[in-house]
């Protein structure tokens, strides 16, 4: 599993010791450029953009953007079609934002958890498979049609592919 890691100012210590502690634990990570490699300002949309890029287009399989309060990373990150990013705070929303959701980045708070915290974040985020079938891919489904300007309602509930029309089936 190849992980890329980003960070604004605020989380570039976070960043350096995960790129580490997942190595430690057999994690390929990539290392691409980064705007901030120090703890002098920088701008996170630019790590959200280069890292989300990087997932959907495939050259990693997922990614993780630290800054403060992981809210800038979260928001800039989903701009990026193909990407679901979650700001997780707590191992259950790193289960389930997997599990259910099948988000392919992680956004975490560098000022709001203690890197102990973030290790187990992290681990329990990248152990999680995304169950797929039923209810949660169709719901993948939806929020993918979202993206492409489509009518969620156009997402079939049976087999979770969108009409020809992309418009919302009628109620008999």
């Amino acid at each position: 599993m190849k992980i890329a890691i980003g960070a604004d100012h605020r989380g570039t210590g976070v960043r350096g010791h995960l790129i580490e502690f997942l190595r430690q634990h057999r994690f390929e990570i990539v290392d691409l450029p980064t705007s901030c490699l120090d703890e002098k300002a920088c701008d996170y949309p630019d790590d959200a953009f280069r890292i989300g890029t990087a997932v959907a287009q495939g050259q990693v399989d997922l990614g993780i953007l630290v800054c403060g309060s992981g809210i800038g990373m979260s928001i800039a990150a989903n701009k990026v079609r193909g990407v679901r990013a979650a700001l997780i705070h707590d191992e259950i929303g790193a289960d389930l934002s997997r599990r259910h959701n099948d988000a392919n980045v992680l956004c975490l708070p560098a000022d709001m958890l203690g890197i102990r915290f973030i290790d187990k974040i992290v681990l329990t985020w990248l152990r999680t498979p995304f169950e797929g079938g039923g209810r949660h891919a169709r719901r993948v489904a939806k929020v993918a049609a979202i993206e492409r300007g489509d009518d969620p309602l156009s997402v079939d509930e049976n087999t979770g592919s969108v009409s020809r029309d992309g418009q919302a089936a009628q109620a008999e």
